[in-house]
């Protein structure tokens, strides 16, 4: 029992969501409080049919969980995995004279709190509990302080939810009829996809151009450090000379001002300029300032950490909201920029401490937000308390560590003096033997003071982009100066496709556009790598065959709901809903219904006939006869009738004309190898959804007699044998001998304790079986040879767990994991190949290949995996038995 608070007499109940985050604050708030979790959200709108309450059930509106004809009431049941909790918290508050919701302070942490309230139906008094950071002062701070719920967002966070709910209901059932079954659409998540697949679409209309230019090696003749540099050809007799920047996306020229130089051009310039004489042109100078980044909002820490720790959203997410949980950082979920000044104090303390007190300003530094609407919490993302800990002060490890210096140090950066240097632009001037006037330009950097650079410099999604901190010094130059050419390079160069989104650059795309909440932005994008959308090849997002069917679905026929315009103004609807400035029922009522003419959700999914499900899904090739098309199975080409499977990980950009020939030259899979000499059958080597494999085909049952009971089920007929393929095994080369053996499996050994004895292949490889009980083979060919005898010692010995795994050999060695320093591996397992450190094991997915995956790919899927904690352990056998019991 908790001991009672001798000031205020009696028990005060302090619910949060989260076990983690209850331990912290009960040991900060101590005698006299109970501290529990809601473990997340308590209610929500059901999510499948048995989870209707039976009086709901013939409504029309059930299936929805939304009474659209009545004021759009949501329909809230507890879920079946808190049914336990909730019962445990209405114990706890029998025993309290107080309760006190504490959940997070943005719109969702306000619904659970008030669905909390309803479902607990408190008879005590009820205070919202709301803090920032959790540090002793500010709880101590939020319980002296509380405040009552704010039903407007409430309100905010209920709309958003219908909204989503009725979006995906309704549009859902569209995706399975014509594309494929158990599909999903999302108001937020297939707007992203639509993104996506727009940036592929854009490659793959994109052609190249090829341009060249001259590169010159110039030496002033002096004795100084530098005393040579580098300029690029700018400009022949008064025309700027060709860059990436002055072609168009079809590879022609924007402007035909502009000179552009193919190969035999440059190399016939460069020959002319052989000996010419140089001096410089122009030399300016600039000032170069350079100013702090404003400290971490949402977004920005999820952009950051993608580039600097090759995070991703989800994992910065819930790296993030451990540290926020135990106490090392504010709330994470945030649009602002500003600090406390209790924060800016600290941070400039800290700043003279370890740099000294030139690098601080006199006055500190303030910072607006540039996102609209901005809302959640009220403060950026520091660390906590009114004295920072510097990340080796904190004890902590990892990932944990990783994102905490990150924050800290951007925090500190924030509060120090710009960085500011000068910049030049020298123009070299010379003329060829045939009196052209050529012009080279070159530009430097260099940095007299570093500033904040000496606590931060923020990374770049482009690798290719100088670092704020990159320094290019030229020599000392002035107008006039006599120069030579110590080398003339000529250089190809060729215009390349809009980059891909990686996570971090489309988070700022979704901001940029105002679409969806910082908040959902790392769920948005788990969502559409799970769903098959999208898939990843390095750190790039690339949309699969399938995201192409369903945008072209949604494009077509809810243009609307996909339009960038659209979906932004939701957003603003939402938070005029939580400021007071609109009324939930009225937005939905137009969303759903419609309003002075706008179709509404209801009738755009009410009539599909229009909608041709083959023509949605077929995409032509450029330049060929060939179709893609999206079938229930997968893509596939098809041209007048023929069809081949494309690879699920093909890149859409990938597949051109010459790969798709490529794909349609290699064997069908449907090769003839012969008869059986037993059966008679034919026997024929296919490539089916699960890989390459063998079987017969059976001939066709005459028809029965007159009079003859016909067979209707279809498990009367008879199945023809078949086998996958070994490893060793390939379409091209598999012999009928080959085949004759693998549809020998299983092979009957005999018995052991009067129970037969097979060797067989399965998911996990070659073993053999007797009854419930196997073993492993070693290799594949001993399914063919291992006898009786052998098999009684193999059933013998105990059952091996993964120790061959363990010691076979890896199949790539990568580099050193920057969490843990030790090295990364390529294994291959039972599920396929996967990454290790020794420590953490993360399976390779879609788009990885074990020859091409990075070490920064790697150490990507290794953070994923840690960031998810170790895996729930499965019941066992004995532990189900005595459930049931």
């Amino acid at each position: 029992m908790p001991a009672k608070n001798g000031n205020a007499g009696g028990t005060r109940l302090v619910i949060v969501e989260s076990p983690s985050k209850a331990k912290t604050i009960a040991g900060y708030l101590g005698r006299g409080y109970v501290v529990e979790s809601s473990i997340g959200h308590i209610r929500d709108l059901p999510e499948k049919a048995d989870d209707i309450p039976e009086k709901y059930k013939g409504e029309s509106w059930a299936r929805l969980g939304v009474n659209v004809d009545h004021e759009f009431e949501p329909l809230y049941v507890v879920n079946h995995d808190k049914k336990a909790q909730v019962s445990k918290l209405k114990q706890l508050l029998k025993d309290a004279d107080e309760l006190y919701l504490a959940t997070d302070e943005d719109r969702e942490g306000e619904a659970i709190a008030w669905h909390l309230r309803e479902v607990l139906n408190p008879k005590v008094p009820v205070h919202r509990m709301v803090f920032h950071e959790i540090t002793p002062r500010a709880i101590q701070d939020a319980v002296d302080n509380p405040r009552a719920l704010n039903l407007r967002l409430v309100d905010a966070q209920e709309t958003r939810r219908i909204l989503d709910r009725l979006y995906g209901y309704e549009v859902s059932p569209v995706l399975w009829k014509k594309v494929k079954p158990r599909l999903s659409a999302g108001r937020v998540q297939s707007v992203a996809t639509r993104l996506v697949v727009e940036r592929e679409r854009e490659r793959l209309a994109f052609t190249s151009a090829s341009y060249w230019d001259l590169q010159g090696l110039f030496d002033t003749g002096r004795g100084e450090v530098p005393h040579e540099f580098t300029a690029t050809l700018t400009g022949v007799d008064g025309k700027r000379v060709a860059q990436g920047r002055d072609f168009a996306s079809n590879g022609t020229l924007k402007s035909a001002d502009v000179l552009h130089l193919d190969e035999q051009a440059a190399r016939a310039l460069a020959g002319r300029l052989g000996g010419a004489a140089y001096k410089v042109n122009s030399v300016e100078r600039k000032p170069y300032t350079r100013k702090p980044y404003a400290p971490f909002r949402t977004t920005t820490l999820q952009q950051e950490a993608s580039r600097k720790l090759g995070f991703s959203a989800k994992s910065t997410m819930q790296v993030a909201q451990r540290l926020y949980e135990n106490g090392f950082i504010t709330y994470m979920r945030t649009d602002s920029i500003t600090l406390s000044e209790t924060a800016v104090a600290a941070a400039r303390s800290q700043a003279i401490r370890l740099y000294g007190a030139a690098y601080v300003p006199d006055k500190p530094r303030a910072y607006a937000s540039k996102v609209k609407n901005a809302q959640e919490a009220h403060e950026a993302i520091r660390p906590s308390g009114e004295e920072f800990r510097t990340p080796g002060e904190t004890g902590l490890t990892g990932d944990m560590f990783r994102l905490y210096e990150l924050i800290w140090q951007r925090t500190v950066a924030s509060q120090m003096k710009d960085a500011v240097g000068e910049s030049v632009t020298v123009k070299v001037g010379g003329t060829s033997s045939s009196g052209e006037r050529v012009e080279f330009g070159a530009t430097g950097r260099t940095i007299t003071f570093h500033g904040f650079l000496k606590a931060y410099v923020e990374g770049a999604d482009d690798p290719s982009t100088d670092r704020d901190d990159s320094e290019k010094r030229l020599p000392s130059l002035d107008e006039g100066d006599r120069l030579t050419a110590a080398e003339l390079n000529v250089l190809s160069h060729a215009t390349k496709p809009p980059a891909r989104y990686t996570e971090a650059s489309l988070i700022k795309e979704l901001e940029d556009r105002e679409i969806g909440r910082p908040s959902t932005y790392a769920s948005i994008i788990g969502t559409i790598l799970d769903r098959g959308y999208v898939f990843k090849k390095g750190t790039a997002l690339v949309p699969s065959f399938l995201a192409f069917a369903v945008v072209n679905l949604l494009e077509q026929h809810f243009g609307h709901l996909v339009d960038y315009d659209f979906t932004a103004d939701m957003e603003k609807v939402l938070d005029d809903i939580a400021n007071d400035r609109a009324e939930r029922v009225p937005e939905l009522r137009r969303f759903y219904f419609g309003d002075n003419g706008d179709e509404g959700l209801k009738e755009m999914v009410t009539d599909l006939g229009e909608i041709d499900a083959k023509e949605i899904s077929s995409f032509p090739i450029r330049g060929t006869d060939i179709m893609i098309r999206v079938g229930r199975y997968g893509p596939y080409l098809d041209r007048e009738g023929a069809r081949v499977n494309v690879p699920e990980d093909l890149a859409p950009d990938e597949l051109t004309a010459e790969r798709a020939e490529e794909l349609f030259s290699r064997p069908t899979g449907d090769r003839e190898l012969g008869r059986d000499p037993v059966t008679g059958h034919m026997i024929v080597a296919k490539d089916g959804r699960y890989g390459p494999y063998v079987t017969e085909i059976l001939p066709e049952e005459a028809p029965p007699a007159e009079g003859a009971k016909k067979k209707t089920k279809k498990a009367d007929a008879p199945k023809p044998r078949t086998g996958s393929l070994l490893k060793a095994m390939s379409l091209e080369t598999v012999t009928l001998d080959d085949a004759l053996r693998l549809l020998s499996l299983p092979r009957v050994l005999g018995e052991i304790d009067g129970q037969e004895v097979t060797a067989q292949n399965g998911r996990f490889g070659p073993y053999v079986k007797k009854g419930t009980d196997s073993r492993s083979l070693a290799s594949e060919e001993e399914m063919f040879t291992v006898t009786l005898e052998q098999a009684k010692e193999l059933f013998a010995q105990p059952k091996a767990r993964g120790r061959r795994a363990a010691t076979a050999p890896p199949l790539r060695e990568l580099g050193e994991d920057p969490v843990t320093k030790k090295p990364i591996v390529v294994k291959e397992g039972r599920f396929g190949p996967y990454v290790t450190d020794g420590e953490t094991n993360a399976s390779l997915r879609k788009g990885d290949e074990v020859e091409k995956i990075t070490t920064e790919r790697a150490a990507e899927l290794l953070a994923d995996r840690r960031a998810r904690g170790p895996a729930p352990k499965r019941p066992t056998t004995r532990a189900k038995a005595k459930a049931k019991a």
